[in-house]
């Protein structure tokens, strides 16, 4: 199969989406449409910074989902096109949030948002009359709190940041249920300062704070979610040490306003917390890593991933449902379909040579397929995307053939994409090459009911050495004719080409 390289000034990418930043000399956005191949210069740049951040919204309502990026840069792609840091009150370099179509690759929209790295949040809901539908709402560290139009990319609200220099931001930032009834929903930011973390909530309407910070009296870590129990309460979960720490969102609302709260809390749970430090009872043998939550049989369970093990939590009663021990996950795990409409999961189990992929059935935690897959520094988590037979696409990163290299060999080889269907569990399709640093990685349908496309930030994460910033679509259909077939096992009745015309064939359908 050939590769793939990015950085290369003669690649034509998959599809009709490619982005180049080119930050050596000169900064060119470049479009090479399946028709046109059209280069479009634009304005010499300095140094460039990709962060790991990417999503996917119908951002010009034309039915297919656009791109949303962040990088740093001196000025925006177009110098005619957008705001410069200055205009925003940033020094230069600043973070720019970047819009693209998901059609043509061109431009929407971008704007400078934050000094350096920022929490994003996109398609929150905006109340009706405030002539948005939906909003990125933006955290800078350090930075104002900010929201924009998805669709133009204006302000719609914006306030400085309250936070003092000592205080660490935890993400991600959590929608939770609307407390000034402006119909949309609220946002909690969750800081740490020494050893205590803190909530502060804010209108998703206006960004104006709801009270002051409610104190969760526990020294968490980033990686928080927001559950609903089966009485209806909602709780904010955040890894501590080798247990979890909760408190209900209706009491950091009373704390925040001094009013009763119509939301619910929960008996049961408040029974199994500790008053003091909002602990619940350790369930893990070494530090929580990532928590999730899972589908369960009766609405949701919670998946912790420790240093040494995965654990399964029936969500109502909190007791472990399954165990996997001796594990060493370094990647939040994904979820997917193995068996049709029979919920799956995804581990990166090991790391370098040691690395293995084990597909689990989530309700009892049984191996349906596992495969020795060799991992790379920085190859991208893996993703799935649900398929019209009601099972999934796998999408993994690493290195089959190299599974005997040094580490030499395996760093010089580029990150390999492979693509897995539970209806070929004996072979892997090799659909790319890349050789240029990775950022992040995402499986999409832009389309209901077309073909799969996966979007690809590369470039460097630091302004030394410079490198080559690109955003690219890639239609997977595009890559399947001259990709490689990898047989897990020996024989097989079909021919390489077999393989290919039935992966071609699949389907995909949209999660809801």
């Amino acid at each position: 199969m050939k590769s793939t390289k990015l950085g290369d000034e003669g690649f034509q990418p998959s599809g009709p989406l490619c982005l180049w930043f080119n930050f050596r000399s000169v900064f060119r956005l470049i479009f090479r449409g399946k028709d046109t191949g059209a280069v479009r210069p634009c304005s010499s740049l300095g140094s460039p910074v990709a962060y790991d951040f990417l999503a996917t919204e119908d951002v010009n309502k034309d039915r297919i989902q656009d791109v949303l990026f962040l990088y740093k840069n001196t000025n925006s792609s177009r110098s005619n096109f957008s705001l410069s840091c200055a205009d925003e009150g940033f020094s230069s370099p600043c973070t720019f949030v970047a819009a693209v179509s998901g059609a043509n690759g061109t431009v929407l929209w971008e704007r400078p948002v934050a000094q350096n790295r920022a929490l994003v949040e996109c398609g929150v809901p905006q109340p009706r009359g405030s002539g948005a539908s939906s909003a990125c709402i933006i955290l800078g560290r350090p930075g104002p709190f900010i929201a924009v139009d998805s669709v133009t990319g204006e302000t719609l609200w914006s306030h400085p940041s309250s936070f003092g220099g000592n205080v660490s931001i935890l993400s991600p930032l959590l929608q939770v249920p609307d407390i000034d009834a402006d119909g949309v929903p609220d946002l909690l930011v969750l800081t740490q300062e020494e050893n205590q973390v803190n909530g502060y909530v804010y209108s998703g309407g206006t960004g104006q704070q709801v009270g002051p910070p409610g104190s969760l009296g526990v020294d968490g870590t980033s990686g928080s979610i927001l559950y609903v129990t089966s009485a209806g309460a909602h709780y904010v979960l955040i890894p501590c040490g080798t247990s979890l720490c909760s408190h209900s969102v209706k009491g950091l609302y009373e704390k925040a306003t001094g009013r009763e709260s119509s939301l619910k809390s929960d008996p049961l749970w408040e029974g199994r917390l500790n008053a003091t430090s909002r602990r619940l009872q350790e369930h893990s043998s070494g530090a929580v890593r990532y928590l999730m939550n899972v589908p369960g049989k009766v609405g949701e369970d919670l998946l912790l991933v420790s240093s040494e093990a995965c654990v399964l939590l029936d969500g109502q009663e909190l007791v472990p449902r399954w165990t996997l021990g001796a594990a060493q996950v370094l990647r939040k795990p994904i979820l997917g379909y193995y068996k049709p409409d029979t919920p799956a999961m995804v581990i990166e189990n090991g790391t370098g040579s040691e690395r293995q992929i084990l597909l689990l059935d989530l309700s009892s935690g049984a191996v349906l397929w596992s495969q020795a897959l060799p991992g790379l520094p920085r190859d991208p988590r893996s993703a799935s995307l649900p398929t019209a037979d009601h099972r999934s696409a796998f999408f993994f990163w690493g290195l089959h053939e190299l599974a005997g290299a040094n580490q030499t060999e395996r760093g010089a080889a580029g990150h390999h994409l492979y693509m897995f269907h539970p209806t070929q569990p004996g072979v892997l399709l090799e659909l790319a090459n890349i050789s240029t640093p990775i950022v992040t990685f995402q499986v999409v349908l832009l389309e209901p009911s077309c073909h799969a496309a996966y979007i690809l930030l590369t470039g460097p994460a630091s302004p030394d050495p410079p490198g080559l910033v690109s955003v690219a679509k890639h239609q997977v259909r595009d890559l399947i004719p001259s990709s490689k077939v990898v047989r897990l096992a020996e024989g097989g009745p079909d021919s390489d080409q077999a393989v290919r015309d039935r992966f071609s064939r699949l389907r995909y359908r949209n999660e809801a």
